[in-house]
């Protein structure tokens, strides 16, 4: 047997043998026990594949390998998101046609996708830009509009002055910014399309205590959702209807000393005195041209002015003046607020500034700024004493509903989804105006709605597609009364297109419905999804949001579409975020290219804890890679002499250790951990003396699967195995050989060690950690320091690195 690691061939070899046998092509009608494995589809850029793709593509087909070898028949389709404003603003940039770019970058990542060795059923790909995708996209938004989910309105919206375009709110960073080019965000008035989602907020959440998702995703959902349980509060005016306010502490209202209007408030010219009007509508005029222009105030801002009138205290009668600020929000509760300066931070610097009362209501203040913690009630009246905020919160709001000035109410941050965009490379939104019928549908039997090829594809920035420009695509019928009528010009979200993919692949060779009813029935919701957090509160909220409409409206028989999702971790270089502004994007082609797919697979999922980050060095795939070389040598020992030579006790309780311990950690995502292991049992092999069991190569053939699908076929063939090694059932380990086995554990501290345990065989890592902090010697190290990081390598070492 040559011993030398010729990846290339191997490769090439396994690749070309997969395709002709359709190995990874399902039977989806027929198998018996459906397993769909899905990650997240690329969105294909110029640049192709890098890295980061390959880490997550990497970590879930070893999945979705691993599921198939437990006997599960494995569906793990492949596509692409080629639809959008990163795709249209590259093709700008370099004077190309995005038309022509996105063809190119397909077919680079398609190649790019097939060298990775995953095990993709090809026969099953979409790409969003197919017409036969897009009139499916298009089938759905009508399905929404007909359902009562989709609707068209006028309303402030967020703009990208940079991309020209609207954003949905969710598209729009913390600071104000495009998550896509960066822009400080305006706003604009127009009449746009929105989706409904609201309309399921509390399912939304209420469904998140039940999914099986990294919990790390489930909260960013539930902050972005960003329920909010309070009171509605009326505060009367004289010779005026009272103002209400919603407040999630009610119980401070004794601390209440003034009230603060949003700038655009619909009552805040109404409640301003006539001697103050001239600087009161200035000031929101201002305000106005500042928000359109993207001019935010910080959160620390005291910009306002006094309206001249005042409300009064519901339980006390107490006058309260009035005003009208910029760090008050028209879009969160009412638009209005009652300001506690003694115990909210943003009112306690208004107050400051404006020489107004600061009343302690909640004890704790210490009278330097705001305490903003709980405490009892004090200079409360009758209810002092009590424990705040709860139960002093439902007391007090139980006294307002009963004078007839409070109610008990829940909001949400969750605002409906903006789907019209003011660019060109997307779906067209299927809505035709006629001036007799207003805005009516396309009818379905005349999707898909054809994206036009247009020679200057330049954003209006006028609140108009590109589309605008082509009067053979503006100017149709209306399909109601038949006269001249104009199409909708505006392009949906590519989220959209994202929202309901995994609903096509199984039905992507049908071209008569959008997903057939059976098949989705047999292979959905997807049993196992893989992607990154990014998407948290995008991708994986609007399809969620998606598949509870559909479930609603008929079509499907489940409302949520991921049974299980996990969020990988991010892959970083020297700590930082990989980018083309840092110089530090990592193309996997010469990496894969100089040590093969398989190395490089390994390597990556041998950085560190898949659902953590991390660090990219370029010389590290230098181990994998030697790793992967040994094995082949170390068939040129099996049988060595044409000899099987029974497998020793010793080495068997080692192989069995391996195999349990892959067995654990593979489906858990601790694939670091199940590499270290098998790297121990070959590192065990290779100082054995003597031939080689066969066995033990088989093993490792088998395990190796998930993680080097090429070389483990390879392995499995030369060793005389049945094609093909991922046909194969998993290997079970034999606990009655290691189950009084006892190990000893190295305890180290930042790399150095200062202690052992003693523990049985294939002690669990939380135990582990848990048994290393309890040693007296390491507490003395430890001395009070703080543990930044745990690492474990089950039966070899725990290494816990300190801060600093």
């Amino acid at each position: 047997m040559a011993s030398s690691y010729d990846h290339r061939a191997i490769e090439a070899k396994w690749q070309s043998r997969w395709q002709e046998t359709g190995l990874y092509r399902v039977a989806l009608d027929r198998v018996p026990r459906p397993y769909y494995n899905l990650m997240m589809f690329p969105y294909p850029s110029a640049e192709g594949l890098h890295v980061g793709n390959m880490f997550a593509f990497s970590g879930a087909d070893a999945h979705g390998r691993f599921q198939r070898m437990q006997g599960f028949d494995v569906f793990e389709p492949i596509g692409f998101d080629a639809f959008g404003i990163h795709s249209e603003n590259f093709a700008l940039k370099i004077g190309r046609h995005p038309t022509e770019l996105i063809a190119t970058n397909v077919a680079r990542f398609r190649g790019q996708l097939e060298k990775l060795g995953a095990q993709f059923d090809w026969s099953k790909t979409v790409d969003t830009t197919d017409p036969a995708y897009y009139r499916w996209t298009q089938w759905l938004f009508l399905t929404l509009w007909k359902g009562g989910f989709a609707y068209r309105a006028r309303r402030n919206v967020k703009w990208c002055p940079q991309d020209l375009t609207v954003l949905a709110d969710e598209q729009v960073l913390a600071d104000s910014t495009c998550e896509r080019c960066g822009a400080l965000v305006t706003e604009r008035e127009l009449e746009q399309w929105f989706l409904r989602i609201t309309a399921f907020t509390e399912r939304l959440l209420a469904n998140l205590s039940g999914l099986d998702w990294s919990e790390s995703t489930k909260l960013l959902q539930r902050h972005w959702i960003g329920r909010s349980q309070g009171a509605l509060l009326d505060f009367p005016i004289d010779d005026a209807d009272p103002l209400r306010v919603f407040s999630t502490r009610p119980d401070t209202i004794f601390g209440a000393t003034f009230m603060v209007l949003a700038p655009d408030h619909p009552r805040t010219l109404e409640l301003t005195a006539p001697e103050r009007l001239a600087e009161v509508a200035a000031f929101v005029a201002e305000a106005a041209r500042r928000r359109i222009a993207g001019q935010r105030e910080d959160e620390n801002s005291t910009r306002g002015v006094a309206l001249g009138r005042d409300a009064r205290n519901p339980l006390t009668g107490a006058r309260i003046p009035l005003y009208t600020a910029e760090y008050v929000l028209s879009g969160y509760g009412t638009g209005a607020i009652m300001a506690v300066p003694a115990h909210d931070q943003r009112d306690h610097a208004f107050a400051v500034q404006y020489h107004l009362a600061v009343v302690e209501v909640v004890s704790g203040r210490d009278g330097s700024g705001a305490h903003v913690g709980s405490g009892v009630l004090v200079n409360s009246a009758q209810f002092d004493g009590l424990g705040a905020p709860d139960p002093a919160r439902e007391v007090i709001t139980a006294a307002l509903v009963e004078a007839g000035f409070g109610t008990p109410h829940v909001t949400y941050k969750l605002r409906d989804w903006g789907i019209s965009r003011q660019r060109y490379w997307g779906p067209p939104i299927p809505a035709i105006h006629c001036p007799n019928c207003g805005v009516v549908p396309v009818p379905e039997e005349d999707l898909p709605v054809l994206l036009p090829y247009i020679e200057d594809f330049r954003p209006l920035g006028t609140g108009e597609s590109p589309l605008a420009r082509d009067p053979d695509f503006l100017n149709t019928t209306c399909p109601n009364c038949g006269g001249p009528a104009k199409r909708d010009t505006d392009v949906s979200d590519t989220f959209l297109d994202s929202s309901w993919y995994y609903l096509r692949y199984p039905s992507a060779d049908r071209d008569d419905v959008p997903f057939d009813r059976e098949l989705t029935r047999k292979w959905l919701p997807v049993t196992y999804y893989d992607g990154g957090n990014e998407h948290a509160v995008l991708h994986l909220l609007y399809s969620r949001f998606v598949t509870m409409a559909l479930q609603q409206l008929g079509f499907l028989d489940f409302e949520e579409p991921f049974t299980q999702f996990r969020a990988h971790g991010m892959i970083v270089m020297g700590g930082a975020k990989m980018s083309k502004s840092r110089g530090n994007v990592v193309v996997p082609d010469e990496y894969i290219s100089r040590f093969g797919a398989d190395a490089f697979r390994l390597y990556l999922l041998y950085l560190g804890p898949y659902q953590e980050s991390g660090n990219f060095i370029d010389t590290g795939i230098n181990g994998p890679y030697r790793f992967v070389s040994q094995l082949l040598r170390l068939l040129d020992r099996v049988n060595a002499g044409g000899v099987e030579l029974p497998e020793s006790r010793e080495l068997a309780r080692a192989r069995h250790r391996c195999i349990r311990r892959v067995t654990l950690d593979t489906p858990e995502l601790k694939y670091n951990t199940a590499i270290a292991a098998m790297m121990i049992f070959v590192k065990r092999l290779r100082e054995h003396e003597g031939p080689i069991p066969k066995v033990a190569m088989e093993t490792l053939a088998l395990l190796l699967a998930p993680y080097c699908p090429h070389l483990a076929e390879e392995i499995w063939e030369r060793l005389g195995g049945d094609y093909s090694v991922h046909q194969q059932k998993w290997p079970v380990a034999d606990e009655s050989l290691i189950a009084d086995e006892q190990v000893v554990v190295v305890v180290c501290i930042n790399g150095k060690k200062r202690d052992q345990l003693v523990v049985a065989a294939g002690t669990d890592a939380s135990e582990l950690e848990r048994q290393a902090l309890a040693l007296p010697r390491i507490q003395q190290w430890l001395d009070g320091k703080l543990v930044r990081r745990v690492v474990v390598v089950p039966d070899r070492q725990v290494n816990l690195v300190l801060t600093g």
